[in-house]
């Protein structure tokens, strides 16, 4: 075997998919990460992209070893929710009889499943979970009480 074997596998208009994939969801995922960056939350603009590109590139990295198992691609998919659903428990903080970053870890989940979405190339279901998110996260935030200080 010889490096043009190696290669031959390499089709470099073959990434240009992966790319454009990985930049919807980073796109999508960033207007959730500004929201809790302007929010000073514990997680922001750089952990909310990182987690969609992820669970897309997961599913983008496995998708020629699944292509024929739906059962594999499921369990791919269960893998990513799992470890999407563990970071964002580490956003959630609790003292002094409060509980905070709730909203923060379930928008890491909303983002995780954008990830995924994109991944699979269902781009509508993506955009429609970063709508909700984003109205939930913009526009519902106004109508919570204030907080006593």
């Amino acid at each position: 075997m010889d490096a043009s074997d190696l290669l031959a596998g390499l089709r470099p208009l073959a990434v240009l998919p992966h790319v454009r994939d990985l930049a919807i969801a980073y796109v999508l995922a960033l207007l959730i990460g500004w929201n809790r960056e302007k929010e000073d939350r514990s997680a922001g603009m750089r952990t909310f992209p990182l987690v969609a590109i992820a669970a897309c590139g997961f599913i983008q990295a496995t998708e020629h070893i699944t292509a024929q198992e739906p059962e594999a691609a499921a369990r791919i998919v269960e893998g990513i929710i799992t470890g999407v659903g563990f970071i964002g428990g580490g956003a959630i903080l609790k003292g002094g009889g409060e509980v905070h970053g709730t909203a923060t870890a379930a928008s890491l989940w909303v983002t995780g499943a954008i990830g995924i979405a994109v991944g699979l190339s269902a781009y509508d279901v993506a955009v429609v979970l970063c709508l909700f998110t984003v109205v939930t996260l913009y526009v519902l935030s106004r109508l919570k009480p204030k907080e006593k200080g």
